[in-house]
Order: C-alpha cells, then structure tokens, then sequence
C-alpha cells in the first residue's frame, strides 16, 4: 500500500523551495528539489487517481494519474514531461500548464496529456 502524503510535510518542502521559483534565490539542494518533486507529484497523483497519464519530472520522480485506460508496457501513450523548476511553478500556481505548453517548458504528448491541469496546482504559494 502506497503511504499518503503529508499535507504538512509536502507544503514544508514547498516552502524550501519557493525563494528560488520566485526567482529571487539561490538553486536549492539537490534534496530539497527532489523532496519538493516527489511530494507535489504524489499528491497530484493523490487528486487525480488513475493510470491514464504519466507525469515526469527526471530525474526525481514519475507518477501515473488521471482515471481511464490503464497502461502497463512501454511508453505510454499520454505523457507529461519537464524539468523540475517548470513542475514545481506549475504545483504551486505560479504558472499555468497552458503557459507552460506554449513556451515549449512542457513535453506533452497523448490526448489526455493535458487533463493533470485538473490538479494543479497542487499547492499554491500566493
């Protein structure tokens, strides 16, 4: 069984590293990034159970969300990709998956690639 994630811990690692997605600090820790990644994703996997859409964050995590079709051999066919600053922007508000697809900071390929803005975010910060 897959332990549910703490509302308190996962806004904790958030605030570690909101300085830095505001823009106005230094690049966290590379444990403060993952911490803050795979709390925000588990819980957007918490919100939008299922196995439709695969969301990446390399190299921290990857979740599958979203009711539906499950997938279980190779690449599946609704995925979400980006780097970890764009993710946690998109988990706590600062942007928008809309945005983020037309600046090109999001890899989003299948037709339910885009129901994850279902969840987000995940935790604002404002």
């Amino acid at each position: 069984m897959v332990q549910k994630q703490d509302p308190v811990l996962t806004r904790e690692a958030v605030q570690a590293v909101a300085g830095w997605l505001d823009g106005g600090e230094a690049e966290p820790s590379r444990s403060e990034l993952a911490n803050a990644c795979r709390r925000t994703a588990r819980t957007l996997a918490e919100e939008l159970p299922g196995h439709s859409v695969e969301l990446r964050v390399p190299p921290f995590v990857a979740v599958q969300c979203v009711e539906g079709p499950r997938h279980t051999r190779g690449t599946p066919p609704n995925v979400v990709e980006m780097d970890a600053r764009t993710w946690l922007r998109l988990a706590t508000g600062l942007t928008t998956l809309d945005d983020e697809l037309k600046l090109g900071t999001v890899d989003a390929s299948g037709s339910r690639a885009a129901e994850i803005a279902a969840g987000l975010p995940v935790i604002a910060l404002h």
